[in-house]
């Protein structure tokens, strides 16, 4: 995205060094985006509060401390009740952040950053109800608090904090041995296997991967279905091959204590769906596929002790 250059690492230099709150103002559609923005910096370890701006010119202007920053969103950049509120603000002597389609306007001008969150034209029929604009500016909202929680780093656990309920707290204080599947739920065969039993036990599974164990239940390694479209690529005759020729080996596992917040960047990193659960002796004690993290119908479902 070409709007996240030096401006905006600036408007996250500012925020970072102030001891203070972010202060966001707005009016109309800018004000609801505001609310938004608000909500995610506060919930991701950036104190923020909104203030409206007739508000702020009626009395609320007190909440306002030399320790704050202004993040100040217009579409058009020459709203006036807004400019009337930063005129102000500007005299106390904090800095001030602009979001706005104009970077030619007044607020543009009376500020010390300038995000551009200009778009081609908005998406309703007519071009004029704030659509597309009002959803660049959530944007980079977002990527402004994101941003925030890695240059001041803001962890898992101070996540928690804020959200110890409803599915997010859920998922942060869940293991993934809350969640995992064991027992004669895992696709696994012995070392040795033909490949053509191997797939035959993934097709009842459904699960696309099967894991190769030793008789101890060692951890040796995985097939997937991607490993075997691999193989007959090559040309290789599947029906003549053990699980020994077709294995990765050292697949990649996971400790049954990790959470399931790590567990789920641990597969968006290396494009996985699926991991073996082992212990610290490499014994297979089952999986965790990602479907089963999030919900197989899109809720989160996890068993507690």
């Amino acid at each position: 995205m070409d709007r996240i250059g030096p401006d905006f690492s600036r408007a996250v230099e500012i925020i970072a060094e102030k001891k203070g709150r972010v202060i966001v103002t707005g009016i109309g559609k800018s004000g609801l985006v505001g609310r938004k923005i608000v909500a995610t910096l506060t919930s991701t370890g950036t104190p923020a509060i909104f203030l409206h701006p007739v508000e702020g010119l009626h009395g609320d202007l007190g909440i306002v401390t030399r320790e704050d920053v202004i993040l100040a969103i217009s579409n058009s950049g020459e709203t006036n009740e807004l400019n009337i509120l930063i005129s102000n603000v500007r005299d106390i002597g904090l800095p001030l952040i602009a979001f706005t389609g104009n970077i030619n306007s007044t607020l543009a001008k009376s500020s010390d950053v300038v995000i551009d969150v200009s778009v081609s034209r908005e998406a309703c029929p007519f071009g004029l109800a704030p659509t597309s604009s009002t959803t660049a500016t959530l944007a980079m909202g977002d990527a402004l608090a994101v941003a925030l929680v890695d240059h001041m780093n803001f962890t898992e656990k101070d996540f928690y904090k804020f959200h110890p309920g409803g599915h997010l707290g859920q998922r942060l204080m869940a293991r993934v041995k809350d969640v995992m599947i064991g027992g004669d739920d895992i696709p696994v065969v012995p070392l040795g296997t033909s490949a053509v039993e191997a797939i035959e036990k993934m097709d009842k599974k459904n699960l696309g991967f099967i894991f190769i164990t030793d008789m101890e239940q060692h951890l040796l390694g995985i097939i997937t279905d991607g490993d075997l479209r691999r193989h007959v690529r090559k040309g290789t005759s599947i029906n003549e091959q053990l699980v020994d020729d077709l294995m990765t080996k050292k697949p990649k596992t996971i400790d049954p204590d990790t959470s399931l917040a790590q567990t789920i960047e641990i597969m968006q990193k290396d494009e996985i769906t699926a991991l073996a659960i082992i212990d610290s002796h490499r014994h297979l004690e089952g999986y965790v596929h990602l479907h089963d993290i999030l919900g197989r119908g899109g809720t989160i479902k996890i068993s507690m002790p």
